[in-house]
C-alpha cells in the first residue's frame, strides 16, 4: 500500500511554532514529531511505500525522515517549487503512484484505520474517497430567517452539525485524468468537478479521535491529550 503525505504547507497559522520548523515536525509529547507518529501509523498499518511532497523546508523534513527505513518503509518525495493547492503536488507525480493510494495531510493525530479507507475506497468503485468527522457548531447569536425583509423564523443561539473533511483520502490514478501538471488544484476544485460530472465521492464516516493542529489552541490541546492517548495512536508504544 502506497501513502502520500501532504507536507509542503508554511503553516501560517501555527506561527511562531512553524518559523524555524515545518509543521509536521512541531514535536508532539517529549519524544514524538507529528510527522514521526504519522509514518509509525501508517508502518503499523501495513503501508510499505511513502512519497513525501515537500516546499516549505522541506530539507529539513528530508533530513529528518530520509529514506524510511527507520519505519521498515521506502519514503521518496516531491518537491513543489510553487504553492500548487492541496490535489496539485498528485498531479507532477502521477506515474509514481499505483492506481489507488491514500494522500493524507501530515498534521493531524488520529486513531483512523488508514489501511481500511484504502481498502473501502477500493471496494467503493469511487473516484474519491473521503474520510469524514462530525462537527457540532455552537452559533452565539439569535439567528434570523427572513424573507422580503421580514422575519419568518427565529432560532435562539442554535447548534448546527455538519460533517468535515478529516485531510485523510483513499484516491483514484485515473480521478488525476484530464489535470495539468504543474497546474495548481484544489481539494475543493477536485470536488466540485466530481460532483458536477455526477461522479460523486464516497464518504468513509469515522467517529474516533481526530484532531487536526491548524492553530496555536489546537497544538497545546495535542500536547495536553497525548500522554492520555499515547497508547491510542501509538498502539505497541
Amino acid at each position: 500500500m502506497h501513502a502520500v503525505i501532504l507536507a509542503g504547507g508554511k503553516g501560517v497559522r501555527l506561527r511562531p511554532y512553524t518559523t524555524a520548523l515545518p509543521k509536521p515536525l512541531v514535536p508532539i509529547g517529549d519524544q514524538h514529531a507529528i510527522l514521526e507518529i504519522v509514518l509509525r501509523q501508517l508502518a503499523t498499518a501495513g503501508f510499505t511505500r511513502c512519497t513525501i511532497a515537500i516546499g516549505h523546508l522541506g530539507e529539513i523534513i528530508r533530513a529528518y525522515v530520509g529514506d524510511g527505513s527507520a519505519w521498515g518503509m521506502r519514503i521518496d518525495y516531491a518537491t513543489e517549487e510553487s504553492p500548487l493547492g492541496t490535489m496539485g503536488p498528485l498531479l507532477t507525480l502521477r506515474e509514481r503512484l499505483p492506481e489507488t493510494f491514500l494522500v493524507m495531510n501530515g498534521d493531524i493525530l488520529t486513531d483512523l484505520d488508514y489501511a481500511d479507507v484504502l481498502r473501502t475506497h477500493g471496494e467503493s468503485g469511487a473516484p474519491l474517497t473521503i474520510a469524514t468527522y462530525a462537527r457540532k457548531v455552537h452559533i452565539d447569536f439569535g439567528v434570523l430567517t427572513t424573507d422580503s425583509a421580514k422575519v419568518v423564523a427565529f432560532t435562539e443561539k442554535p447548534s448546527m452539525d455538519y460533517r468535515v473533511s478529516m485531510g485523510v483520502y483513499g484516491l483514484s490514478r485515473s480521478t488525476l485524468d484530464g489535470y495539468t501538471p504543474g497546474l495548481p488544484l484544489g481539494f475543493d476544485e477536485l470536488v466540485l468537478d466530481l460532483i458536477g460530472a455526477q461522479n460523486q465521492p464516497h464518504a468513509y464516516e469515522f467517529d474516533g479521535y481526530w484532531l487536526d493542529i491548524g492553530r496555536p489552541d489546537d497544538y497545546d490541546r495535542a500536547n495536553a491529550e497525548f500522554t492520555t492517548r499515547k497508547s491510542l495512536l501509538l498502539k505497541g508504544a
